[in-house]
C-alpha cells in the first residue's frame, strides 16, 4: 500500500472542507456533541460515517470484533460511561453486519487461540438460542440470524448496565439494534424494546 496517497488524499479532503466552510477545522476543534454512541464491527468494509451518511462529530464511535459488550470489558465499559454520563448522548445504537467473520468464527469447533475468550461471547448467544438456531435447515440462514440475535443480546447487555438505566428514566435515553446488510448495504433495524427488555430482566438487572 503506497501510504503517501494517503497523505495526498488527506490534503485534498481538507481542501474540499474549507472550500465549503472556511471555518470547519476551527468549529470542529472547539468541542464534540454527538446525538449518540455507535457500537460495530471492526471489520473493514464497514465504515461509520459513509453508510450512514455522517459528519464528523455525528457519532461518538467504539469497535471491536463482532459488536461485542461484555461486562467484564474495560474498554466498551468505559466508552460506554464516557458516553452516557459526560457527552450525555440520547441514544446508544449496537450495529451488527452479515458476513460477520466474528460470529461465523464463533459457529465453527476451532481453537483459535486468543481470540477465544472474546469469540465465546457469541456462542453463549448461540447456547441462549440453540433451539431456535439449530432449527434453521439453510447455514447462511442460520448465521445471518445469529448475527441478528448477537446484536439483540448486546443490547440487553447494554440495558443491564445502571448509568444507561438511570439516564433512560431521568432523560429517556434510548438503545438501538441495528444490522448493516453488506449485500444491499441498507440498515435493518431489529426494533429492540428497552422497556419491554428491562421488565423482563428487571427483578436480577434493574439497578436504583
Amino acid at each position: 500500500m503506497d501510504f503517501k496517497k494517503i497523505f495526498d488524499n488527506n490534503k485534498e479532503w481538507v481542501k474540499e472542507k474549507i472550500k465549503i466552510d472556511k471555518d470547519y477545522f476551527e468549529n470542529l476543534g472547539k468541542d464534540q456533541n454527538p446525538e449518540f454512541l455507535y457500537i460495530g464491527c471492526s471489520d473493514s468494509r464497514v465504515t461509520v460515517e459513509e453508510i450512514m451518511g455522517l459528519n464528523p462529530g455525528d457519532a461518538f464511535v467504539h469497535r471491536n470484533i463482532a459488536n461485542v459488550v461484555p461486562a467484564t470489558d474495560l474498554n466498551s465499559a468505559s466508552v460506554i460511561d464516557y458516553a452516557v454520563s459526560h457527552l450525555e448522548v440520547e441514544a446508544i445504537v449496537i450495529c451488527g453486519h452479515y458476513a460477520c467473520g466474528g460470529v461465523k468464527a464463533a459457529m465453527e469447533s476451532e481453537d483459535l487461540g486468543l481470540l477465544n475468550p472474546w469469540l465465546r461471547n457469541i456462542r453463549d448467544v448461540y447456547r441462549l438460542h440453540k433451539k431456535e438456531l439449530n432449527a434453521i435447515k439453510c447455514d447462511e440462514e442460520r448465521y445471518e440470524r445469529l448475527v441478528e440475535l448477537n446484536v439483540q443480546e448486546q443490547c440487553v447487555n447494554i440495558i443491564k448496565i445502571a448509568s444507561v438505566q438511570k439516564a433512560h428514566r431521568e432523560r429517556n435515553l434510548n438503545v438501538y439494534g441495528w444490522v448493516f446488510d453488506i449485500h444491499t448495504g441498507e440498515i435493518v433495524d431489529l426494533k429492540i424494546d428497552f422497556d419491554k427488555i428491562l421488565h423482563k430482566i428487571m427483578d436480577i438487572y434493574h439497578l436504583d
